[in-house]
């Protein structure tokens, strides 16, 4: 019995206890690699390259202020190169001793031929170009009064929003007049307004009239802006009599 107690007691297997990890180890299998990648930055621009910037800056500027001086000059040079290059083809065909009549056979009769051909639209170019000139915009000073109206309803961050753009408004193009209409009812309307005839004040707005014409049924039905050039026209005459006689209005769905 006592032998067969030490023989399990000596073959039993022992059980594996881990191995104590120092703390240096520990620290060691938890840090990774850690790869930082700088995107390569483009080398500063030297001297000698701001200085070229500068100078093409400079002649570009150069150039349009002479194309704007030199306006008709321009617009009449494909004329010119045209009929320099005629003159110089039919002085050429008479110094030479070629025969008048062209010949296909020959290369220098299709060479003229070819620069007959450009010179030709050459002046037909620069004839367009006289012709056709960009209109000068002349701003159109509004007969009227000024006016600031504002509904009693619209809330202090509305009516912030609404002074903001019209302020842009003013800033950034030649609006003299605005109307908002929201809701039925004229919410604002700054700017130049047409005067009364009975004691010369700014023309109240009529809302309920406004929504019933065929300007605003027209912009809501087709959600785009519309142009109108003279008031004084139907439907504007009517439709719009808050506004100055010499205004152009534009109407917008928003």
């Amino acid at each position: 019995m006592e032998t067969s107690l030490l023989r399990s007691r000596t073959f039993a297997p022992l059980p594996s206890t881990p191995r104590p990890v120092s703390s240096q180890r520990r620290r060691r299998r938890r840090r990774l690699p850690s790869i930082t990648f700088f995107p390569p930055q483009p080398p500063p621009p030297s001297r000698g390259d701001r200085i070229c910037s500068s100078a093409m800056r400079q002649r570009q500027e150069w150039v349009g202020d002479w194309v704007r001086s030199n306006d008709t000059l321009v617009r009449a040079l494909p004329i010119l190169v045209g009929g320099a290059s005629l003159l110089a083809v039919l002085l050429n065909r008479a110094v030479s001793g070629i025969a008048a009549v062209s010949d296909a056979s020959s290369s220098q009769s299709r060479a003229d031929i070819l620069t007959l051909a450009l010179s030709v639209t050459d002046i037909l170019a620069g004839l367009v170009w006289l012709s056709i000139r960009p209109k000068t915009i002349s701003q159109v000073v509004p007969r009227g009064v000024d006016c600031k109206r504002v509904d009693a309803d619209v809330s202090s961050s509305a009516l912030h929003e609404l002074l903001w753009t019209w302020d842009s408004l003013t800033a950034a193009t030649c609006c003299k007049s605005l109307v908002v209409v929201y809701g039925g009812n004229c919410i604002l309307q700054i700017g130049v307004a047409a005067a009364s005839l009975q004691d010369g004040s700014a023309v109240t707005v009529d809302a309920q009239r406004f929504i019933q014409g065929s300007l605003y049924k027209s912009a809501m039905e087709s959600k785009k802006q519309s142009y109108l050039a003279n008031l004084a026209l139907y439907p504007g005459r009517t439709e719009l009599p808050f506004l100055p006689a010499n205004t152009q209005y534009h109407l917008s769905r928003r």
